[in-house]
C-alpha cells in the first residue's frame, strides 16, 4: 500500500487526517479516491493500515482498520554525520542512507571541505534534503522520516555524536581489520552509534587527534580507499545486516 507520514495531532481514536502537499499527491498525481487503501506511519513507531473515508481540497480523511509496530526500524539509532562533499553527491548519500536505516543524517563541514555555503544556500539545501529523505523513507517503507540536520561545524559534531555510547571514524590510515570485526560484532541491539564521514580528502590528522581525545574510535574499512559517498554506505550496510532481526523477532 502507499505510505504517507503524519504528526501525532493528525490522528484521532478512529480517523487520521491527512494535510499538507499529500493531499494533491493523493487525489492528482495517484488519483486515490473513497475506499482505497494506504498506509500512514507516525513518529512513535505506529503503522495504521487505512483506507480513504472522505476528501476535500485540504485534507485526506483516512479510516483506521488496524494498528501495528513498524517493522523497517534497526534496533539501534544509527547517525550518520557525513562531511559535505561535492556536487550533488549529499543527496544520494542521504536517499541510500535513509534506505539503509539510518536514524539521522548530520551534514558537516571539516577542514577539508571543499563546497562552502551562506546561510540562505544552507536552509535551501536542508531543505532538499529533508525531502529526499522523505522520499527515500516512503519508498523503503521507513516507519518514520529520519531528520537532516542543519549543517554544523566538525567540532559541533563531534559534540553532537559525543552522546552515543559506540563512536566510530572510519579512517584511511586506521590498521586492523580484525579490531573493526570485533567492534561491530560487540555491537548490541539499542546502542546508539555514531558514523563519522570525511569529506573528499578525508579527515585531517588534527581531526582524528581531536576525535580520539574525545573518545571516537578510528576503524578500518578495508584496504581500499573509498570515496566518501561510498564509505557511509558501505558501513551502514554492515550494521544493517549485523543488527536487523527477522520479522517474527528471532535472531541475527
Amino acid at each position: 500500500m502507499r505510505r504517507f507520514f503524519v504528526q501525532p495531532e493528525q490522528i484521532e481514536e478512529s480517523v487520521i487526517h491527512i494535510k499538507g502537499g499529500d493531499v494533491n499527491h493523493i487525489c492528482h498525481v495517484l488519483r486515490m479516491g473513497p475506499g482505497d487503501k494506504l498506509t500512514v506511519a507516525a513518529p512513535d513507531g505506529k503503522e495504521y493500515a487505512c483506507y480513504i473515508e472522505g476528501i476535500t481540497e485540504r485534507e485526506v480523511t483516512a479510516h483506521i482498520m488496524y494498528v501495528q509496530d513498524s517493522q523497517a526500524e534497526l534496533p539501534s539509532k544509527i547517525y550518520l554525520f557525513q562531511g559535505l562533499p561535492k556536487s550533488d553527491k549529499m543527496e544520494w548519500i542521504i536517499q541510500k542512507a535513509v534506505e539503509l536505516g539510518v536514524y539521522e543524517v548530520i551534514p558537516m563541514e571539516t577542514m577539508r571541505t571543499v563546497v562552502k555555503l551562506d546561510e540562505k544556500k544552507a536552509a535551501k539545501k536542508a531543505q532538499r534534503w529533508q525531502q529526499i529523505a522523505e522520499g527515500a523513507a516512503k519508498q523503503s517503507g521507513r516507519g518514520f522520516v529520519p531528520r537532516i540536520h542543519p549543517i554544523c561545524s566538525f567540532e559541533k559534531a563531534l559534540e553532537r555524536g559525543n552522546a552515543c555510547p559506540v563512536k566510530w571514524i572510519p579512517y584511511e590510515r586506521a590498521q586492523g581489520m580484525d579490531a573493526t570485526r570485533r567492534r561491530i560484532r560487540e555491537l548490541r541491539p539499542g546502542q546508539s552509534v555514531a558514523v563519522f564521514i570525511g569529506p573528499e580528502g578525508g579527515f585531517d590528522e588534527r581531526e582524528i587527534q581531536k576525535a580520539e581525545e574525545m573518545g571516537y574510535a578510528p576503524i578500518t574499512l578495508g584496504r581500499r580507499i573509498l570515496r566518501t559517498e561510498t564509505a557511509g554506505l558501505a558501513l551502514l550496510s554492515v550494521l544493517m545486516f549485523h543488527l536487523d532481526t527477522d520479522p517474527d523477532g528471532g535472531g541475527q
